[in-house]
């Protein structure tokens, strides 16, 4: 019985080995020029992509900043109150943006 566990431990032990082996050859295995490649994509292709996507924002924000928000229409199964919000006067959520979200009477500063 003794033989068994030292044949299997030795088994096991090989196996690790030559898993562990075969890892650390392929791991060390990159190309100076995909190294390089990937490099030249990161610098001049996606860097450039993001500033783009920025902009891209930004001119969207900047085209959007001073529009009306939406018509208040008074539905009732819309924002019921049957709990304060444990914040603040009770009455406004945790995100609140008091030019796009309405009151349960409207919004904020309007007459309308």
């Amino acid at each position: 019985m003794a033989a068994f566990g030292r044949l299997s431990q030795m088994l096991w032990k090989s196996s690790l080995t030559q898993t562990r082996r075969q890892f650390s050859a392929t791991a060390g295995g990159h190309d100076a020029d995909s190294v390089g490649t990937w490099r030249k994509l990161t610098w001049f292709v996606a860097l450039p992509m993001v500033g783009v996507c920025m902009l891209n924002t930004y001119l969207k924000a900047k085209e959007h900043a001073n529009d009306q928000p939406p018509e208040f229409v008074p539905y009732s199964h819309l924002r019921i109150r049957t709990k304060r919000f444990p914040w603040g006067d009770g009455n406004h959520s945790f995100f609140h943006n008091p030019h796009m979200n309405p009151l349960p009477t409207g919004y904020e500063g309007h007459d309308d």
